[in-house]
């Protein structure tokens, strides 16, 4: 089997991240059959020690902080995220590499008669895009002889097909309203169904929070008799100095000082390497070695593309997949914190069900003029209706149809002293970063907004 044919099978089953919101309400990821499918391939996901993490912002960038610590101390770590930005093989990754072409298509390869089994029987309703990337994940780490994983939660906590695992930590980062139309319409609602990765027998380390979902938080792991670790309450963060190629700063925890660099910029991110250290700290109580060494290095190496990243200098252009109103709050502070810039010019396209009234609303704060856009993702809002969006909240805004077009347009528009940000979505952001570095994009067959691939349509 090819790559390009084992791509082919992973979509043909049903794509949950593809589809409406109101589709995705009704095809909820189903656990009994996680478990059956996992259970069929010998239950790959137990028997490690492991790292679960679920939140709204700040989740990817403290798996991969984790993860890279781990990998300088001389683990062999397997690393489980989502979404990606070029490519499906960014997702699974074994001491901090992507999964070849090859070793992608072998796992395909070896899971889909199995698939094919399940989904051919009455009892079990189609194995889905996400439960079969979760499942070649926990085949490849055991395959390959990881000996801990790090695992990001795809949607949610509670019915996500990751919350199978029995983790040693769980880890909840900042929690904020997202997907609404799935989690619940106010963050408690949110905060309890994250909260479902919580399990007796681990240790939870719980990311600053309001006190209303740190209530939730702290009942659940009083039902469940797990300890819960404050990360506010047990480290600050104090950043040292900053540029273009990353910060420097010093955490002050229970555990000691720790003077540290990363490449990843903005305050948040010092927030998430706080939260990963109070992380880390946990699995070396509970028998990992971890060194002053291996965190230096860690946290200096570590690589989480497309969040806060500088992909030009003069003017600067910044790519981050903020998505929604909390992430682009954020964002507008962040830029306004790591650079110095005249105006700021935003080439924006976001996902139809993003919030993109409150996305704007945040953005507004700090844009001059938008520049409006859509990815090639089907769910993507059209140019006018983003435009429409900043029209309403004061910003100037022009519609351009592709990422690629807008980005040019908006550097056009920029002087040296100004900052082109990218911003909206992962999906704008990773076609930004085809445009600026070459990066040939990962074709996919194309969709109608709403559509769903299903094997029963493709064969």
């Amino acid at each position: 089997m090819t790559y390009k044919e084992a791509v082919d099978r992973l979509l043909s089953l049903t794509d949950l991240e593809r589809v409406s919101g109101q589709a995705t309400h009704v095809r909820r990821y189903d656990l009994t059959r996680m478990e059956a499918l996992l259970k069929r391939l010998d239950n790959p996901h137990l028997g490690l020690p492991t790292v679960h993490i679920t939140g709204t912002k700040g989740k990817g960038s403290t798996a991969a902080l984790i993860s890279s610590v781990l990998g300088a101390q001389g683990y062999r770590p397997g690393l489980f995220t989502s979404p990606h930005l070029h490519t499906f093989r960014e997702r699974i990754q074994y001491m901090n590499e992507p999964v070849t072409e090859e070793e992608f298509a072998s796992l395909v390869q070896e899971l889909w008669p199995t698939v094919k089994r399940m989904n051919a029987e009455e009892s079990y309703a189609e194995v889905t895009n996400f439960e079969l990337l979760t499942a070649m994940a926990f085949t490849h780490f055991k395959r390959q002889g990881a000996d801990v994983q790090v695992v990001e939660v795809g949607l949610g906590g509670r019915m996500d097909s990751t919350n199978l695992v029995k983790p040693s930590v769980c880890v909840i980062t900042s929690i904020s309203l997202d997907h609404t139309h799935i989690l619940g319409d106010t963050v408690e609602q949110i905060a309890e169904d994250k909260a479902g990765i919580i399990k007796p027998g681990s240790v939870a380390v719980i990311g600053p929070q309001v006190p209303q979902v740190m209530g939730v938080i702290e009942r659940v792991c009083r039902e469940k008799e797990v300890p819960l670790v404050s990360v506010e309450r047990e480290c600050s963060w104090t950043r040292r100095a900053s540029d273009l190629d990353g910060q420097s700063f010093r955490l002050s925890t229970s555990w000691g000082e720790f003077d540290l660099w990363t490449p990843l910029l903005g305050g948040h991110q010092l927030e998430n390497a706080a939260t990963a250290l109070a992380a880390l700290q946990m699995m070396a109580q509970r028998g990992l070695s971890l060194s002053p060494d291996a965190l230096d290095q860690g946290f200096r190496s570590v690589k989480w593309p497309g969040r806060l990243e500088v992909l030009g200098r003069a003017p600067l252009l910044v790519a981050d997949g903020a998505h929604n109103p909390y992430s682009a709050s954020r964002l507008v502070e962040a830029l306004k914190e790591c650079f110095e810039f005249r105006r700021l010019i935003g080439v924006v396209g976001v996902l139809a069900d993003k919030g993109l009234e409150g996305i704007a609303q945040e953005l507004a704060k700090g844009l001059t003029v938008a520049v409006a856009t859509r990815s090639r993702h089907p769910r993507s809002a059209s140019p006018a209706t983003v435009a429409a969006a900043f029209r309403r909240v004061g910003v100037k805004a022009q519609e351009v149809d592709t990422t690629g077009d807008a980005l040019e347009h908006a550097l056009g528009l920029a002087n040296e002293d100004d900052l082109v940000v990218v911003t909206g979505s992962l999906f704008v952001v990773a076609e930004a970063r085809e445009a600026v570095l070459g990066i040939p994009p990962e074709t996919y067959p194309s969709l109608l907004p709403g559509e769903v691939h299903s094997s029963k349509q493709r064969g």
